[in-house]
């Protein structure tokens, strides 16, 4: 099982909550503590926050990630996440306002279960996960004094936060399953790595990737699942975190050529005739069985 407990002195109070257990909080623009969570931030994005903010924003992924995001490692094997970027020398939300948040209908996940914390978890040698919840007190938030009393359940749902955990629950799974595995599934490859960076944050270099002709010399995707990627981010992030799965656990659940490995051999030849400074971690043509 993960190691989550809090460390000491954390704001985290160490006591799991279920979806049943009451809570009483409330934030609203009248109360005197308001914005200030804004002001100290360290949000680690997840795809779908992702996704929304770019739409949001009009932005490409590539665009919203070089002015909003910083890159970070989630485990001590290197595996690729992002945290949004502060404002410059501050540690302050880019999208805060006098008034709030300005992308309130499309903030991130980890804001709208504040001031709560989830953990998820999953037995070694077990398929399922176990989510918990914990209240998160800082010492400025006074929304924990507000008369207002509703269960975890009522809190999510009231927050948005049900839609946002459906949409990331895939790529959490592949995120807990390799912490649960560990050394059985072995030290991922770099090529893995840019892989679940493009699949996870960077849908719109994932779709190039998808739609480049080393993914179809590889990959056997009917015409008409490949023309719903082109067009619709939601289907991309999930044939992404299928695509991850196989990838990095071997679960073929997309059908792979019969000719793939001549094909690339073929190709990897060519390229290296016409430009031997060319590699397959190029994600216009890499290779990944």
């Amino acid at each position: 099982m993960n190691d989550n407990t809090p460390p000491i002195n954390s704001p985290v109070q160490p006591v799991k909550l279920t979806l049943d257990d009451t809570i009483q909080f409330r934030c609203h623009k009248g109360i005197s503590c308001f914005n200030e969570c804004c002001h100290a931030i360290d949000i680690q994005l997840t795809p779908y926050d992702i996704l929304r903010l770019k739409q949001r924003l009009g932005l490409t992924s590539t665009e919203f990630l070089a002015q909003y995001t910083l890159p970070f490692e989630m485990d001590n094997q290197g595996m690729p996440g992002v945290k949004l970027r502060p404002l410059d020398n501050t540690a302050t939300c880019p999208f805060v306002t006098q008034d709030g948040c300005s992308v309130y209908e499309d903030r991130p996940t980890a804001c709208r279960y504040y001031a709560m914390g989830l953990l998820s978890m999953r037995l070694q040698d077990t398929t399922t996960d176990q989510d918990a919840y914990f209240l998160v007190r800082e010492d400025h938030c006074l929304g924990h004094l507000e008369p207002r009393r509703m269960t975890i359940r009522e809190y999510r749902h009231e927050q948005g936060v049900e839609v946002y955990d459906e949409m990331n629950r895939d790529w959490r799974l592949i995120i807990l399953k390799k912490r649960s595995t560990g050394p059985s599934v072995g030290q991922p490859s770099t090529r893995s790595y840019q892989l679940f960076f493009l699949g996870s944050y960077n849908l719109d270099e994932f779709r190039n990737f998808v739609n480049s002709t080393g993914f179809s010399d590889v990959y056997d995707i009917d015409a008409e699942k490949l023309e719903s990627l082109k067009t619709d981010d939601v289907a991309l992030m999930k044939f992404a975190f299928k695509l991850l799965r196989q990838v990095l656990f071997g679960e073929i659940t997309i059908p792979v050529r019969a000719d793939a490995l001549q094909k690339r051999a073929i190709r990897k030849q060519q390229q290296l005739q016409t430009d031997p400074e060319k590699t397959e971690t190029d994600y216009r043509g890499p290779v990944i069985v």
